[in-house]
């Protein structure tokens, strides 16, 4: 997690950057294949190059951005969850319950669905 320390230092709010640390350890622990990088600011887990799943933090929530095609095919389970979403991305309000099992569903799709990917993003 030392990829993500001062990420998580710029969490001004002590209780944000503890829920936000506590989700990205439960990754690393469930998928410790998985890198950790800082891009754009925000803590991503990549796999041979090629982005899994990223992060990121504002005032109200804790955007999840797994890529398009993911927010499409998950679209019921984050919206069963209770978390909203866009095109891109979906939200996990510091008020939400985190759904672990959701998170790990989506991140186990993205590895073997990206497995032989050779670029950072999906193509097409």
């Amino acid at each position: 997690m030392k990829n993500f320390q001062m990420f998580l230092e710029s969490i001004d709010e002590l209780e944000k950057r503890e829920r936000m640390e506590v989700i990205l350890c439960n990754i690393k622990e469930r998928f410790p294949q998985l890198n950790e990088e800082i891009k754009w600011n925000q803590p991503m887990f990549t796999d041979h190059g090629t982005s899994i799943i990223g992060f990121s933090v504002s005032k109200g929530h804790i955007a999840v951005a797994p890529e398009a095609v993911v927010i499409n095919m998950f679209e019921k389970r984050i919206e069963e969850a209770g978390y909203s979403h866009t095109r891109e991305l979906f939200r996990i309000k510091w008020t939400d319950k985190v759904n672990f099992e959701l998170l790990y569903a989506i991140i186990a799709y993205n590895i073997e669905n990206k497995k032989d990917e050779k670029n950072f993003w999906r193509q097409g």
